[in-house]
């Protein structure tokens, strides 16, 4: 799609690279911002630690929410673009290193002055809990022992050996389908399969 849509270029634009296959909310905004210098809000596990401490005073994020997450960073952003850019890259540096889950560096965070959570006294988080992430089961566990199987071989490989790999045909075939529209998968002549350039 980058070479016949788009002219071998990488859009800049987070709504074109949102219609991309393979591309969701956070690496659509972390292109725009890190690859082409926009404003745009890019949300990540410790962006929204720093949020949630810095300015709703909460010791921990709780659950995820796109819409309240991406509206919470797009309110902090700069309006120039190159300034908004080295900002996002900055929340998620100071998120990394210093305002971390288990052992804040708060000493020495440029924002202690200002962080609601500081100023309350580091107060432990009775919000809700964010649920477990389930990976048995999932397509992103059928997609990996898809590869696994192409990854342990030396060449192409007939369906039935994949279909070795998960027993439920539909979720099976759904994980394959998507593997082959995202280029992680090829199909031969011949109707095997295998990782791109090993044909």
């Amino acid at each position: 799609m980058l070479a016949a849509e788009h002219g071998d270029a990488v859009p800049a634009d987070v709504d074109t690279l949102l219609a991309l296959p393979g591309i969701g909310t956070y690496t659509a905004r972390a292109v725009a911002a890190f690859a082409h210098g926009r404003r745009a809000p890019v949300v990540d596990t410790n962006v929204r630690r720093v949020v949630a401490r810095a300015v709703h005073g909460a010791g921990d994020t709780g659950p995820p929410s796109n819409t309240r997450d991406l509206a919470d960073v797009e309110a902090l952003l700069p309006e120039d673009d190159a300034r908004a850019a080295r900002f996002s890259a900055a929340l998620m540096e100071l998120g990394a290193v210093v305002c971390t889950a288990r052992n804040p560096r708060c000493a020495d965070c440029p924002l202690v002055d200002a962080c609601a959570w500081h100023r309350a006294g580091k107060p432990a988080y009775t919000g809700p809990t964010r649920p477990t992430q389930r990976y048995s089961g999932t397509d992103r566990q059928v997609r990996g022992l898809l590869l696994d199987v192409l990854r342990g071989t030396d060449g192409p490989v007939d369906k039935a050996t994949l279909d070795l790999a998960w027993p439920k045909a539909g979720q099976r075939e759904e994980c394959l389908d998507s593997l082959l529209t995202d280029g992680l998968v090829e199909q031969t002549p011949d109707g095997h399969f295998a990782l791109p350039g090993e044909q």
